[in-house]
């Protein structure tokens, strides 16, 4: 990846995942998006992976609906039968029989609760697996301009809202659904007149749950958008505790995130108002219209227009619409939210890699001798399209051959490393290993074809077996150990307690930086790779750390073509050609007897360099 030297990072923007104006088409687009639940289509293809257990919470939740609905039919039988029987003998039978409904109902809410809950927690694992699987594959200028915080609060937090609707809001919401239909027509069977006033209040309720969804989803969109933004700004200070302490700074940084909570909680509790006025407006409207209608029935018993029974069987099942659009509501503001987040994680779904494998990809020539030319190749970042970092570059690399690329900060030396691995495509140009275009070639194989050991070594939170075993996971412990041992790494890792075993903490903070510079060594040396890149291996290292990697290094470098792009110019003198960078182009070429004998660049570095070592 290139230096943040060799060009402008915007780490702190906030994530446009295309970089969209927000006055462009497309944000209109999405500003549509946002006044439906037409993201959520995305959930179905992970629910229908599970068909049986889809039939088996739809059969379940429609068991335990019709379970109710029968409830107000054996209490109007009861009222207007059972309490005539002179013995008892009908009430027991309609005691008994509401026994049997509600074990009914018990067992078949059991099951859908079961099953929808599985199926809820099994689309979010597969959705969380497939964004991350698809993040994985986006280039690094993605990255550039994405917050590494926002990437993971869509990961986590936007998945786990999506739980909800992928789970329990999709059942609830068929649930309610068939509530209130078979709710309304049996209120419709047992008194059509009451029905008629039940029905012209539903509009009455419905139209504001219509509206009121679209601000919910508004302002969930907005909830979590800000939510994001204050989780990144901590992971941003929290990786980097040292500078920030070293510097006083946490009283600020903590005032900051403060603010940001404080507005994340601001965007919250406009939402929870929305929601709960929603909630409040439905009741409301729900609780008038029932009572109206038990007035006008209660009139109606009197003028023994309708039996008690008869009216008892209505309430309930008015009661019973009333609770379901009620729950509708709830429902209704769960799934906006979740339909926010979708929409946020469709947003990264959406995000095309910049650099893929070509359909039908060349295949590399076996053995690989691992021979690399750079052909008229120029190139700009996406982020400076009119400044070339690398202009009208040309060089050829033997098999075995070991070239040094030296130059002044921003001179492009890094990008050659970039551009070699395609973690961007040429402007122009093309790049060839073993005379075939590296574009033309499956990533996999290319990126296999090379071991990279960078500047910044990325170490991870296991143990130090499997960092030197990451990217050859198939290696044994006498692989690793033998890896280790040629890296000069072997001494210290078995003078740690656990050795190899040994679990290192986040970025390996445990080690010095020596030891994780060598640690990247035998992971290289682990993948046993034809082309060797060696990104300012020991730039930042102590003389005696400095030793010990370079001794890893030529170990390693043995017998393949290498790469080695060096500030340091006492690292760089045995190797068999030098190439110096100055404003993206080639200005010097030879050996370094060859070119401190010059009066150009390189002898003048190297004045300055070994000049500045001698005065110290």
């Amino acid at each position: 990846m290139p230096e943040a030297k060799d060009r402008d990072l915007s780490l702190t923007e906030p994530l446009r995942p295309a970089a969209v104006p927000d006055d462009a088409p497309v944000a209109k687009d999405a500003e549509a998006k946002r006044r439906s639940l037409r993201p959520l289509r995305a959930l179905k293809p992970y629910l229908m992976r599970h068909p049986a257990r889809l039939a088996g919470a739809l059969a379940a939740l429609v068991v335990a609906a019709m379970a109710m609905l029968t409830i107000p039919m054996a209490v109007r039988r009861m009222i207007d039968h059972g309490f005539g029987s002179a013995d008892g003998a009908m009430i027991d039978q309609y005691f008994m029989m509401l026994i049997i409904i509600g074990v009914v109902l018990a067992g078949a809410s059991a099951v859908r609760f079961y099953l929808v809950t599985w199926i809820g927690e099994r689309v979010v694992a597969d959705l969380r697996s497939d964004v991350f699987a698809h993040l994985a594959h986006l280039g690094p200028a993605f990255y550039e301009r994405t917050h590494s915080g926002e990437v993971m609060s869509r990961l986590t937090a936007d998945t786990t809202q999506i739980k909800a609707a992928a789970g329990t809001a999709i059942s609830q919401a068929v649930r309610n659904t068939i509530m209130l239909i078979g709710a309304l027509a049996m209120m419709i069977v047992t008194s059509p007149g009451l029905s008629l006033m039940v029905l012209i209040v539903i509009p009455l309720i419905v139209l504001p749950l219509i509206g009121y969804g679209r601000v919910v989803r508004r302002l969930s969109r907005r909830a979590q958008d800000t939510l994001a933004e204050a989780s990144a700004y901590a992971a941003e200070n929290l990786s980097a505790v040292r500078t920030m302490q070293a510097f006083g700074h946490e009283n600020a940084v903590a005032r900051r995130f403060a603010d940001a909570s404080e507005r994340a909680f601001e965007a919250a509790r406009e939402r929870i108002f929305a929601r709960a006025a929603l909630t409040g407006l439905i009741i409301m409207l729900a609780v008038a219209g029932i009572v109206g209608v038990l007035w006008y029935g209660a009139a109606g018993v009197v003028g023994g227009d309708i039996s008690v029974g008869r009216l008892s069987q209505f309430v309930i099942y008015a009661l019973f619409a009333a609770a379901s659009l009620g729950s509708l509501s709830e429902v209704w503001g769960e799934t906006t939210q979740a339909a926010g987040a979708a929409e946020r994680i469709a947003e990264f779904m959406d995000t095309e890699p910049e650099i893929v494998s070509p359909p039908n990809p060349a295949a590399l020539p076996s053995p690989l001798k691992g021979e690399i030319e750079f052909r008229n190749v120029r190139f700009a970042y996406p982020s400076r399209p009119d400044v070339f970092a690398l202009d009208d570059v040309s060089f050829r690399v033997t098999s075995g051959e070991r070239v040094a690329i030296v130059g002044p900060s921003g001179s492009g030396k890094s990008t050659i490393l970039s551009l070699l691995l395609r973690f961007y495509d040429t402007t122009s140009g093309e790049i060839l290993l073993d005379r075939t275009n590296i574009a033309t070639l499956a990533l996999k194989d290319l990126r296999s074809a090379t071991a990279l050991v960078p500047q910044d070594v990325a170490l991870f939170a296991d143990t130090i077996a499997e960092n030197i075993r990451y990217g050859t996971p198939n290696a044994t412990h006498d692989d690793v150990v033998r890896a280790a041992t040629a890296a000069q790494a072997d001494a210290f890792i078995c003078a740690l307690p656990d050795g190899y075993e040994t679990r290192l903490g986040e970025r390996g903070i445990q080690l010095s930086g020596g030891q994780r510079q060598r640690i990247a060594i035998a992971r290289a040396i682990l993948k046993d790779a034809p082309v060797l890149l060696l990104d300012e291996a020991t730039s930042a290292l102590d003389t005696e750390s400095e030793q010990a990697v370079q001794r890893a290094l030529e170990s390693l470098a043995k017998g393949r073509t290498t790469i080695v792009v060096a500030h340091r110019l006492s690292t760089v003198q045995s190797a068999d050609r030098i190439l110096v960078l100055d404003g993206g182009r080639i200005v010097e070429s030879g050996t370094h007897r060859e070119l401190t004998q010059k009066s150009g660049l390189y002898a003048r570095l190297s004045e300055l360099q070994f000049g500045n070592e001698a005065a110290e």
